[in-house]
């Protein structure tokens, strides 16, 4: 497996890519504050590449913050997945590019996303389903909002997946301060409590999270919070 192919847009194309999705229900914010943290796992990270969607051995990718997806959308474009024509349909009837992802229509989506909660739980038995079947190479990432960890089904998954030493499951957090029940370092600790490897960073240095990103963590799931400017200042 090798990372993803090599395409001719970079970084910099990102913002005219996301700005030929137009339409009601863009989800701005939610869309912008993953930005850099998308673009980092698919430019210098995740071992997946737009032909080998069904490889046996890629990584999974698991958007759970999935209801502003434009950040995504530009990212797979960028990457060879699915053709930058697409992207001014976002949102339309006949668009395969929904206001949330699906897997069925997006090519290189794992799952169906939007509804707060989810991502990490499915996660978590991705990265058993993994264990099951002997494949130990590849990893599992999922990208959930901070304000997903309102949800106790969220709390279940990092509670489990830390005795469990699923070492090839990570989170990343993107803490933009909407969470309703959340405190100032509470994100990172309730990992670690869990015995999670645990980590925050700037959420829009793409330094520090690569970084934070590859950082060895043997036995122990990871988790990196990556802390944006807040939604609503």
């Amino acid at each position: 497996m090798t990372i993803t192919a090599k395409h001719s847009h970079t970084y910099a194309d990102l913002p005219r890519l996301m700005g030929l999705m137009t339409g009601d229900e863009k989800h701005g914010p939610a869309a912008t504050s993953t930005l850099d943290a998308l673009w980092v796992l698919y430019d210098r990270v995740l071992r997946v590449r737009p032909e080998g969607t069904d490889d046996r051995g890629r990584d999974r990718f698991l958007l759970s913050k999935g209801h502003g997806p434009m950040a995504y959308y530009a990212v797979l474009a960028a990457k060879g997945f699915l053709p930058v024509e697409w992207l001014p349909g976002f949102g339309s009837y006949d668009s395969p590019l929904g206001h949330h992802p699906d897997r069925v229509l997006v090519p290189g989506a794992e799952i169906g996303s939007g509804s707060l909660g989810h991502g990490l739980p499915i996660g978590v038995g991705t990265a058993l389903g993994l264990r099951a079947q002997g494949l130990d190479d590849p990893r599992v990432w999922v990208l959930i909002g901070d304000a997903e960890l309102d949800e106790g089904s969220n709390h279940e998954a990092i509670a489990y997946a830390g005795p469990a030493g699923l070492d090839r499951l990570h989170t990343v957090v993107i803490d933009n301060s909407s969470a309703t029940h959340a405190r100032p370092g509470g994100i990172a600790a309730r990992f670690e409590a869990a015995g999670w490897s645990a980590a925050t960073v700037d959420g829009r240095d793409h330094e520090a999270l690569y970084a934070a990103f590859t950082a060895a963590h043997p036995g122990r799931p990871r988790v990196v919070v990556a802390q944006v400017e807040p939604k609503n200042p």
